[in-house]
């Protein structure tokens, strides 16, 4: 195959002091592919399909499909077992089925009276598979499971055009069998569509290094533009490297650019800004109330409750901010804080040989001119690792173990970058001991984390550590034993490292996973909800305080809470309650009452957490099980009202939402304390007749009180509970908001 000048006049010319010709191909662009010829187009796009580009091995392409396969395989495995997730969200996909400005918007409910807590764009796929195809599981997690290949996909492109096929397929196998991965590319939040687009704008980033095209950091602009429109602010965290390595290495003269990366921020702007300009400029009257606000703006959610609140736990109303660096509601923060017992078993199994290789890739490419592609590459994808994992590391605000799902496209990376240039390199006694060691640290951390849980599969760890440091071994030597015993050396290695994650991924794919905070891995291979440190009064005691452990097991012994009460079934529970059997520990609020349920202040009595009943904590993040009664008793003249029940807190709402098909209204929100609809709203939507039943047992009125206090959420409770006629429907409690018993 012949090149075009074009082709000639980009390739770079041989460095001096550069390493061997092999070595420099992955600077090189890759040529084109000839053209299908028009008489058999057809034939020639499955040859090419099934073949790859020309320069590969045969193996190639048929292994990078098979890897896809695979992936699909193991993520649609058993998928329905999760039902419907995070009931929150998909109750948000059903309305979005039902209405065009539900679905929009991001609301809640058909009837639009409030929306999610995220921009609505990745309610959107999943909406248009429902549309289609009817609301299950498989609509709504489907999608998520084809991000999770596409993304896969993604990484190994981005790697096996700047190393080689089989570095490409280490890296798109890491990502694959990373446990948090498996786990979020099997549910229905955010962030697996967050996780597609950044690892494409890193990808498209590269490419514009490659032949300093402008069309390619376009694309990256678009990319993180519609990421912002799936979790806002998150997505913004990998513009600095991104940014900082086209100015400081692309292939274009300075002003050029600088030029290119202004119209990359346009297309940003653009890509996010349209659905955020029609979402403050439509009257608000005539919109829902926006979710996790306290004044109905979107740009204050943005920057308040899901932006800088994040970052310094500032977050008004919040179930819980955080403690500043050290502890917090939402765990220890630090430079471990990846490492530790909360989060260490989802993401962190090859992150010690992730560093050990990113430093290894710079160093090795410390000499090449300016514009070297491979460096730029371990720069972009480096850089975006490093960034997310400090800003992660020392977060004070609300944070729970699937966020790290973000770090897994980059680590696989530079897992698959650093591991295929080593290789290349072995006959160096540097380059071989480094891999060597980065196995060692695989190998060393697997063992500990799998130690965490000895009595899972209490061989494997020794298995690991075994197999790891024998193959690491041969490695060391490498260079030297001949290429077939360096093989069987370096699949050794990539086995013993793949082993513990695998295992914990296989567990994650095998069990049901619902809820708000969901884990990875088997059971108690991680305890964390409300972090570490106590509630308001509370003593410390150590993580996993005020949550839930391994798919909705009880927590640990708890310590003491305010007004000299012990808290129980949990470490630091909010302070002040009596005894709670659901998930969520640590008794009441201050002035609660709280029995098995863990009310908030001033609460009623629940009838337990995680899925049962919907009373406290357990209510607020995993919804309720609603009884054929309460359904049936919900469908009755369903039609003549725009919603049929409303409920404190989204997730109590969701669930009888997604039980009866009709529009319930979230008060307050996903916490209960957004101040939406005011008490006069709510009484005009009831003297309207627009809503039928109030359920009493929700979550207590979020952290504003039901029944009492001052909150928006606990004003409308007590002013049903004293006016309304209250009827039962199996364990149900509800009021019948169109029969009055008195007051005013």
């Amino acid at each position: 195959m012949t090149s075009t000048p074009t082709d000639r006049q980009d390739r770079p010319a041989p460095e001096p002091g550069a390493p061997p010709a092999a070595l420099r191909a992955p600077d090189v662009p890759a040529p084109p592919v000839p053209r299908a010829a028009p008489a058999e187009p057809r034939r020639h796009l499955a040859r090419r399909l099934w073949r790859g580009r020309p320069e590969d091995p045969r193996w190639a392409r048929p292994a990078f499909l098979g890897l896809l396969l695979a992936t699909a395989v193991l993520y649609f495995w058993d998928l329905s077992a999760n039902g419907y997730s995070n009931s929150f969200y998909s109750a948000a996909v059903q309305a979005g089925t039902k209405s065009w400005k539900a679905m929009f918007f991001g609301s809640l409910d058909a009837g639009n009276a409030i929306t999610v807590d995220k921009p609505s764009a990745f309610l959107w796929p999943m909406e248009i598979a429902a549309r289609l195809f009817g609301l299950n599981s498989w609509t709504i997690l489907g999608p998520e499971v084809l991000m999770g290949v596409g993304t896969v996909a993604v990484v190994y492109a981005s790697v096996r055009r700047r190393s080689s096929p089989a570095a490409g397929l280490v890296a798109g196998a890491v990502l694959a069998l990373t446990p948090v991965a498996a786990l979020m590319f099997r549910f229905d939040n955010p962030d697996a569509m967050l996780a597609l687009l950044m690892a494409l704008a890193c990808y498209f980033v590269v490419r514009a290094v490659e032949d300093g095209r402008t069309r390619w950091l376009v694309w990256a602009g678009v990319a993180i533009g519609f990421a912002f429109l799936a979790k806002t602010l998150q997505a913004f965290l990998i513009l600095p490297p991104l940014a900082l390595v086209y100015a400081a290495v692309g292939p274009r003269t300075w002003r050029r650019r600088i030029g290119q990366l202004a119209l990359a921020t346009g297309a940003l702007i653009v890509s996010a800004g349209w659905w955020v300009a029609v979402v403050e400029l439509w009257p608000a009257s005539s919109r829902p109330y926006i979710g996790g606000s306290q004044n109905n703006s979107f740009l204050e959610l943005t920057f308040g409750y899901n932006g800088l609140g994040r970052i310094s736990g500032d977050e008004t109303g919040s179930v819980g901010g955080g403690g500043g660096t050290g502890s917090g509601q939402w765990g220890e923060t630090g430079w471990d804080r990846m490492f530790d017992s909360e989060i260490g078993g989802q993401i962190s199994w090859l992150l010690p040989s992730a560093l050990i290789l990113l430093v290894a890739g710079l160093v090795a490419t410390r000499r090449l001119r300016r514009t070297s592609v491979t460096r730029a590459a371990f720069l972009v994808w480096g850089g975006s690792l490093l960034i997310t994992l400090v800003v992660f590391s020392y977060m004070a605000g609300i944070f729970h173990q699937y966020y790290t799902v973000a770090l897994a496209p980059y680590l696989a990376a530079v897992i698959g970058m650093g591991a295929g240039l080593l290789w290349e390199r072995r006959a160096e006694p540097w380059a071989s001991v480094t891999l060597a060691a980065a196995v060692v640290a695989a190998a060393v951390w697997g063992y500990a984390l799998l130690d965490r849980t000895a009595d899972y599969l209490p061989w494997l760890k020794w298995l690991v550590l075994v197999g790891g440091l024998t193959a690491a071994l041969g490695l060391v030597f490498a260079g030297r034993i001949g290429r077939r015993l360096a093989l069987g050396a370096a699949a050794a290695g990539l086995a013993a490292a793949l082993a513990g994650p695998t295992a914990y991924t296989l567990s994650t794919v095998n069990s049901a996973h619902t809820g708000s905070i969901p884990t990875a891995g088997p059971a108690g291979a991680s305890m964390m909800g409300f972090g570490g440190g106590g509630g308001p009064g509370g003593g410390r005691g150590g993580p996993g305080g005020f949550g839930r452990n391994q798919q909705g097991q009880q927590g640990q012994q708890g310590q003491q809470g305010q007004q000299g009460q012990q808290g129980q079934q949990g470490r630091n529970g909010f302070p002040g309650g009596g005894t709670g059997t659901g998930g969520f520990p640590g008794g009441g609020m201050p002035g609660g009452q709280s029995q098995n349920g863990n009310g908030f202040p001033g609460g009623r009595t629940g009838e337990g957490g995680g899925m049962a009943g919907g009373g406290g904590v357990g209510g607020l993040l995993n919804g309720a099980t609603v009884g054929s009664e309460a359904k049936k008793l919900l469908k009755e003249d369903a039609s003549g009202y725009t919603w049929v029940a409303a409920a404190i807190g989204a997730q109590n709402a969701a669930s009888y939402q997604l039980a009866t098909g009709d529009a319930v209204m979230a008060i307050g929100g996903f916490n209960g304390t957004d101040p939406s609809p005011t008490l006069a709203r709510f009484k005009e939507y009831v003297a309207d007749g627009r809503i039928h039943y109030f359920i009493a047992s929700g979550t207590g009125g979020g952290m504003g009180g039901s029944g009492s206090g001052s909150g928006t959420s606990a004003q409308i409770t007590s002013w049903v509970e004293k006016n309304f006629t209250k009827v039962t429907a199996g364990s149900s409690t509800f009021y019948d908001l169109t029969r009055k018993t008195g007051g005013s």
